[in-house]
């Protein structure tokens, strides 16, 4: 195998890897939602998850070729492998997994990006993430009146006047 045949592989792992980020993350969630899981609500997850989707879709909309799907064609033709220029990673992909590489799958897989794009944005709608905030002082306590600052072991309370 040549070291462009290997980048090549690289390039198809890091995509397969994107592809399984988007698909498995959406899994999670789903599972996760009814099971009360609250770390699929993490912000770095959930917004990572929906923009990678996002990239996927407008990639589609405007007829852009996936950038590694480009880098992979060009690395192959350089190791000297043959590469099917008509067909997209994902084509390929669900192509040699549907029928193992009898016949040519028609090229529908703009579609489920589609589909795809909006059950992932409908789930950031239904299972929002979370966004941590402080949460509101009660009025009437010290956290309320006073600033805040680090309590140590050596703060004390005075009792309230005429009952000490």
């Amino acid at each position: 195998m040549s070291f462009y045949g290997f980048l090549a592989d690289v390039v198809v792992f890091a995509h397969l890897a994107y592809m399984g980020y988007v698909v498995f993350g959406q899994l999670i969630i789903m599972i996760g939602w009814p099971l009360g899981w609250q770390w699929i609500r993490n912000p770095w997850f959930r917004f990572s998850h929906l923009a990678m989707i996002l990239v996927v879709v407008i990639e589609a909309m405007y007829q852009v070729k996936c950038p590694l799907t480009r880098w992979e064609g060009q690395l192959r033709r350089a190791a000297g492998q043959v590469v099917d220029d008509d067909m997209s990673f994902g084509g390929r992909l669900v192509h040699e997994i549907q029928f193992a590489g009898d016949t040519y799958w028609p090229d529908y897989i703009d579609t489920s990006y589609y589909i795809a794009g909006a059950i992932i944005v409908l789930t950031a709608i239904l299972v929002p993430p979370r966004l941590r905030r402080r949460p509101a002082p009660v009025p009437g306590t010290a956290a309320a009146t006073e600033p805040a600052t680090a309590m140590t072991a050596s703060t004390t309370v005075a009792p309230p006047a005429g009952l000490g």
